[in-house]
C-alpha cells in the first residue's frame, strides 16, 4: 500500500500486563501503595533537608535534588499504568506518548548526571578535605545541579525529536505500561536503523561517561581511605559513601540493562519486569536507602518531630 493510502496513528493502547490480567486489583493496589510511599519518602527528605540547618551542605544538596528528580520520575509513569490498571484506560495520544517517552528519558539521563555529580562531590570531601568548603561553594553546586538537569534534557532531546518525524501506519498496540522506545519503534512502518543507532550512541553515551566519572571517584576515593590508620577510622569515611554506592549499583545496572545495547535484542517480557525495577521499585528503595543509613538525617528528621508547634 502505498504512503498516500496510510491512516496515521494518533493514539496508542498501552497493552500493560495482559499475562496477569487476573491480578489487576492486586496490581492496583500494590503500584498505588509503592507510588505513595515513594512520594512521602522524597518529600520527608527534600523537607528534613531544607527545615535543617545542619544539613545545609552541598551532600545534602544534591540529595534533595535526586529526591525531587525520582519523585518526577516514578510520576511519569505509575499514574498512567494505575489508570489502565483501575479503568482500562489504556490509550494515549501520538503526543502525550512522544512527550512521556521524553520525559522519561531526560528525567534518567538527569539521574545519571547528578549521580556522577554526589560521587564527585564525595571525592573532593574524602580526598581533597582541605579545599573541599571552598571548591563546593553554592555557585559551583546549583551550577552542578542545573547541568546534571538540563544535560538530561538535552540528551534525549534528538533522539525523541528523531523518532517523532518517524510515520506510523498500524497496529497501535503498545506492548509496554508506558511508551518507551523499544515498543514504539517495534510499531513504525518507517526505517528506524538510524533512530536506533542514535539512541544507542545517546545512551551508551550518557551512561559511560556518567559512568566513568563515579568509578574514578570512587577509585581515588577506596585508595584514600585505604591510607587511612585504623578500621574505624576507614569505617567512618566509606560509611558516607556506602549508600550512594548502593543507589548507584541498583540504577546503573537495570539502566545499562535496557538501554546500552540494541533494542531488536530485548525481550518485551523481561523488559517489562527490569522497567518495572528501575521506574518504580528504585525510586521506592533509594529514599530508604539514604534515610536508614545516614544518621545526619534521621536525627534532622528526629529533631523536627520533637519540635514544638507554633503556640
Amino acid at each position: 500500500m502505498g504512503n498516500s493510502t496510510e491512516t496515521p496513528v494518533t493514539e496508542f493502547i498501552l497493552l500493560g500486563f495482559p499475562e496477569l490480567c487476573r491480578l489487576q486489583g492486586l496490581l492496583f493496589g500494590l503500584f498505588l501503595t509503592t507510588y505513595l510511599a515513594t512520594i512521602l519518602e522524597n518529600l520527608v527528605i527534600v523537607v528534613t533537608i531544607r527545615a535543617s540547618h545542619q544539613l545545609h551542605t552541598p551532600m545534602y544538596f544534591f540529595l534533595a535534588n535526586l529526591s525531587v528528580l525520582e519523585t518526577l520520575y516514578t510520576s511519569v509513569t505509575v499514574p498512567k499504568l494505575l489508570a489502565g490498571l483501575l479503568v482500562w484506560a489504556r490509550t494515549i495520544s501520538f503526543s502525550g506518548c512522544l512527550t512521556q517517552l521524553f520525559l522519561f528519558l531526560s528525567l534518567g539521563s538527569s539521574e545519571c548526571f547528578l549521580l556522577a555529580t554526589m560521587a564527585c562531590d564525595r571525592y573532593l570531601a574524602i580526598c581533597r578535605p582541605l579545599h573541599y568548603p571552598a571548591t563546593m561553594n553554592r555557585k559551583l553546586c546549583l551550577c552542578l545541579a542545573l547541568s546534571a538537569w538540563l544535560g538530561g534534557f538535552l540528551a534525549s532531546f534528538v533522539s525523541v525529536a528523531l523518532i517523532s518525524r518517524l510515520r506510523f501506519c498500524g497496529p497501535n498496540v503498545l506492548n509496554h505500561f508506558f511508551c518507551d522506545i523499544s515498543p514504539l519503534l517495534q510499531l513504525s512502518c518507517s526505517d528506524t536503523t538510524a533512530v536506533e543507532v542514535l539512541d544507542f550512541a545517546a545512551a551508551l553515551a550518557v551512561l559511560s561517561t556518567s559512568l566513568l566519572v563515579t568509578m574514578v571517584s570512587y577509585a581515588h576515593i577506596l585508595a584514600t581511605v585505604l591510607r587511612i590508620p585504623g578500621w574505624a577510622g576507614r569505617r567512618k569515611a566509606f560509611s558516607t559513601c556506602a549508600s550512594h554506592l548502593a543507589v548507584v549499583a541498583t540504577f546503573y545496572t537495570a539502566t545499562i540493562f535496557m538501554y546500552a545495547r540494541p533494542h531488536a535484542a530485548h525481550s518485551f517480557d523481561l523488559n517489562k519486569l527490569v522497567s518495572v525495577i528501575y521506574s518504580v521499585v528504585t525510586p521506592l528503595l533509594n529514599p530508604i536507602i539514604y534515610c536508614l543509613r545516614n544518621r545526619d538525617i534521621r536525627e534532622a528528621l528526629a529533631n523536627l518531630l520533637r519540635a514544638p508547634g507554633p503556640s
